[in-house]
């Protein structure tokens, strides 16, 4: 009986780690799913936004997300109640284009990953500025990133037709304080530039940049995941399919035509403050 357990165990892992196939041509289908608690509204809620709108709440419930991608080009298509829009990634020209549909007007905006990160330290000096002139604010640490660490087990189910293994994503802050995120992933496969789908990232003040931080030290594609939100919300993502077989051409990719897309920079005031435009996280790690 000893025997067998060691030879489940052996075959288990060396299924886990079994090379990895990278394709490089997808459609994956997914569903995202944003549960606020449930005496949010008993206690007031969160007030509405400055046009009438709680743009704060604007993607709870769910979101369906039709993620295209062809070698270095990755499109991202959501659908709600609230929400349209599509997300293109030239991962070669290190490029980010969104087009949305809100209150019956389509718009559309891109950025430079250097551009992000160029108004991403100029946030990061106006807080620090800030924090100086404040004398009441208490000191704080000196800012260092997380240390994330990945730890896979052997319980398994299936998704979307593929064996799923269950894993954590564990990162480790200040002070030692440690959380963790559940994810289900599949050894067969991933993508050169897709790790995951789904995940909100850089909606500031409304959706607490939840993303699947960490997930390039996974050993394959990850197939679902749940994580804590900002505002008690919880997030439930899950692949339910991936169709290989598809044609997909570069033509998928094009960009509208009947609609202007401007510098993210033109377009920052739309989300308040001049704090930046919302996104859909594509996966990139």
């Amino acid at each position: 009986m000893k025997k067998l357990i060691i030879c489940f165990l052996v075959l288990t892992y060396s299924t886990i780690n079994a090379q990895t196939i990278i394709q490089n041509k997808a459609i994956v289908y997914t569903t995202m799913n944003i549960i606020a608690p449930e005496d949010e509204e008993s206690r007031g809620g969160d007030g509405e936004g400055r046009q009438g709108m709680n743009f704060r709440n604007m993607m709870d419930g769910e979101t369906k997300i039709t993620t295209t991608i062809l070698n270095d080009k990755i499109k991202n298509d959501l659908r709600s109640e609230t929400v349209k829009s599509s997300i293109y990634r030239d991962e070669s020209k290190k490029l980010t284009t969104t087009v949305f549909e809100m209150m019956g007007t389509t718009s559309g905006f891109y950025v430079t990953d250097e551009e992000q990160a160029q108004m991403q330290a100029r946030r990061d000096s106006m807080i620090a500025e800030r924090r100086k002139k404040d004398s009441s604010a208490p000191a704080r640490p000196e800012k260092r990133e997380p240390q994330i660490s990945f730890s896979s087990t052997t319980e398994t189910k299936k998704i979307a037709g593929y064996t799923c293994y269950k894993g954590y994503l564990i990162t480790t802050r200040l002070l030692g304080l440690k959380d963790s995120v559940s994810v289900w992933y599949t050894p067969e496969f991933t993508f050169q530039h897709v790790k995951f789908t789904g995940g909100i990232s850089g909606i500031q003040g409304m959706m607490g940049n939840a993303t699947l931080t960490g997930a390039d030290k996974i050993n394959g594609f990850v197939m679902g995941y749940e994580m804590k939100m900002r505002r008690n919300r919880r997030m439930e993502v899950e692949v339910t399919k991936i169709d290989f077989k598809k044609e997909i051409n570069e033509k998928d990719f094009d960009l509208p035509k009947d609609i202007e897309i401007k510098p993210m920079r033109e377009m920052q005031n739309m989300f308040g403050n001049q704090r930046g435009g919302g996104m859909m996280r594509m996966g990139r790690e």
